[in-house]
């Protein structure tokens, strides 16, 4: 009999360097699936449907959500996304192990519904980097749009954002701070193989890292 995948939920603040770390994982690990998500938001010059989201209007993800399609959905910068709950159960049968890139409401829906599910967040090293990346990211999806000056705004809204996205950290199973990118790939290898007891949520030093990252 086969046995079943295991599901690997990783969120984070926007900025934080959780697709970057995802793409890696992806590369070392042959057996992880990337589910891919849908999502309303416009595609980037650089974005491929299908590879990167399954790009939809606002009236098919609702005609979506109201058929119990999604296995997770929220807004998230006033645009929508969702998994697709047929597509993760299909990997999950033939034995490979999923991995969900989503936020902490959507990492919340499915462990109501797949308790078993392994749960990661990633921290930025600070606070200061993080802006300075939001920025950075901001200016070049906008200026081409709005002009710089918008970008400013928009970075200081998705900055705020991420902060209180940081305070539902407790809620996972392991925290990795991603403050050395090749430490933290390798604390999440640690984690996909059942030894990542040094990430724990629980761990006693992370609520002081956590404290002094906000302070």
């Amino acid at each position: 009999m086969q046995k079943r995948g295991q599901l690997f939920l990783m969120s984070a603040p926007s900025g934080a360097g959780k697709t970057s770390l995802m793409h890696a994982l992806l590369q070392q690990h042959p057996n992880l699936r990337f589910s891919v998500s849908f999502t309303t938001r416009a595609r980037r010059p650089d974005e491929t449907d299908g590879r990167d989201y399954h790009f939809v209007s606002v009236a098919e993800f609702k005609r979506m959500v109201a058929a119990g399609e999604f296995l997770e959905h929220a807004c998230v910068f006033d645009n929508y996304y969702g998994t697709a709950r047929e597509r993760v159960e299909q990997e999950l049968l033939v034995g490979h192990d999923v991995l969900l890139e989503i936020d902490w409401q959507g990492a919340r829906q499915v462990r109501q519904l797949m308790p078993e599910a392994v749960s990661v967040f990633i921290l930025p090293p600070s606070l200061a980097e993080l802006r300075q990346r939001l920025l950075k990211r901001a200016e070049q999806e906008r200026r081409r749009l709005m002009g710089p000056e918008h970008a400013a705004t928009e970075a200081e809204r998705r900055f705020r954002d991420a902060v209180a996205d940081i305070s539902h950290w407790a809620e996972f199973d392991y925290v990795v701070v991603n403050d050395d990118f090749s430490h933290a790939l390798a604390a999440l290898g640690d984690i996909l193989a059942g030894r990542g007891d040094a990430s724990r949520a629980a761990r006693a030093d992370l609520r002081a890292v956590v404290s002094a990252l906000l302070a």
